[in-house]
């Protein structure tokens, strides 16, 4: 299959995002792992590296893969990364106590491909920290790549090469293996559902479920529950409804 044949392949569909990378040379690995693969939508939030688009190890890095490390985008904040998605994956090797549900790349490369209402987004972290609590919570799944359970850790490029690989095979073969009845309306998108969190919480204060000043791990706990259901537009504007009413004078 060429990646080129249609606007709905998961090659035109999957975003990467890179938060807060440290050092340029991973930037442009990235993309070179993401171009052998197929892919090319690139994002970096925050990077910690000067000018990593045009940074000379970047460059040298990408190699061949110039194209997408100069179509890279660099926003200031996670919703802006994700805008315009609808699935967002973290991705990290260090499991979480109020993680979203944790699939392996094959998994979650099967799900993009075989729905092409989802607009997917893989993000992968700081070479040192990782991802943030923050920003894990609010994804969709987290993706952790099986490995020597002696020693996991894996280089960014290493992991999003991992990850491009998967989805390539999975798209090349959307077309014959899609199973199960897949959306039946648009997925929400993460601001979407990021609002609804909001909203939800608000309504939950002012019944009193909820002590604002002492809120423990409520919310974390609802934020993992919703994302098992992998939320439809419909259904987040019937939760903003349910919490509208809650928030009703009387």
């Amino acid at each position: 299959m060429n990646p080129t044949e249609t606007d709905i392949s998961l090659f035109k569909r999957l975003r990467f995002v890179l938060v807060e990378t440290s050092r340029a040379g991973n930037v442009g690995s990235v993309a070179r792992a993401m171009k052998t693969m197929g892919f090319s939508d690139l994002v970096l939030v925050s990077p910690r590296c000067e000018a990593p688009l045009q940074d000379p190890e970047a460059v040298a890095f990408a190699s061949g893969a110039i194209d997408v490390l100069q179509g890279a985008r660099i926003v200031g904040n996670i919703a802006e990364a994700l805008d315009g998605c609808n699935f967002a994956a973290a991705v990290s090797a260090r499991l979480r106590e109020f993680s979203p549900p944790v699939w392996t790349p094959r998994a979650f490369s099967a799900h993009a491909a075989g729905h092409a209402d989802l607009r997917p987004a893989v993000i992968l972290g700081n070479e040192r920290v990782g991802l943030p609590n923050q920003i894990v919570e609010q994804c969709n799944i987290l993706i952790n790549i099986p490995a020597n359970p002696d020693y996991a850790s894996l280089n960014l490029s290493q992991a999003a090469q991992v990850l491009a690989y998967e989805c390539r095979l999975a798209a090349q073969g959307e077309n014959r293996t899609q199973e199960g009845v897949g959306f039946h309306g648009e997925a929400a998108s993460v601001a979407q559902i990021e609002g609804m969190y909001a909203h939800l919480e608000e309504a939950l204060v002012a019944i009193g479920f909820l002590n604002a000043d002492n809120p423990k791990k409520l919310m974390p706990r609802l934020k993992r529950l919703f994302a098992r259901t992998q939320l439809e537009t419909e259904e987040v504007n019937i939760l903003r409804g349910i919490a509208r009413q809650m928030l009703r004078k009387d």
